[in-house]
């Protein structure tokens, strides 16, 4: 079981930022119909936005292009987890966090051709987003760093 930890990770990971975030977006289409909801008066109100595009509505209509950009980011982390075996349990779970949002967003567009999002920030003028954003922006920064810090240590014991 040792050796498939990463691969649980990741996929217990994943399959719990779908959830969650699908869980949450269908609680805000119903919830959030009329309007506006303080959340955390002056920091964050719930606020049903419905975005064909990405962050920032970049690329608003490019339903498609995100579709496809998703499914080979996914597919990408799944290879990479698979393939290195030594790949620490934190890495892939990090990577799980990336796809498993990845996904949330995806089955949004490929369902409705619109992401739902539902978190605005009522302290600085910021996009609103969703659970799934959170699970790809923090899984990201995660990676990145458990990446380098995997690096250092696999270049550490090269030096040996």
């Amino acid at each position: 079981m040792a050796g498939n930890s990463r691969i649980v990770a990741f996929g217990g990971v994943a399959a719990c930022a779908v959830v969650l975030d699908q869980v949450s977006k269908a609680w805000a289409r119903a919830a959030l119909a009329g309007g506006p909801v303080p959340f955390i008066p002056g920091v964050l109100d719930l606020s049903l936005v419905m975005n064909t595009g990405a962050a920032f509505s970049i690329g608003s209509g490019s339903t498609w292009i995100f579709v496809i950009l998703a499914l080979v980011i996914c597919a990408l982390a799944c290879v990479w987890v698979v393939r290195e075996r030594d790949m620490p349990a934190g890495v892939a779970a990090a990577l799980g966090a990336v796809a498993g949002g990845g996904v949330g967003n995806l089955i949004d567009r490929v369902v409705a051709g619109q992401v739902t999002d539902f978190f605005a920030t009522t302290f600085i003028d910021f996009p609103v987003f969703n659970v799934a954003d959170i699970f790809v922006t923090c899984g990201v920064v995660l990676a990145l760093v458990l990446v380098w810090r995997w690096d250092a240590t696999r270049e550490g014991e090269g030096e040996a």
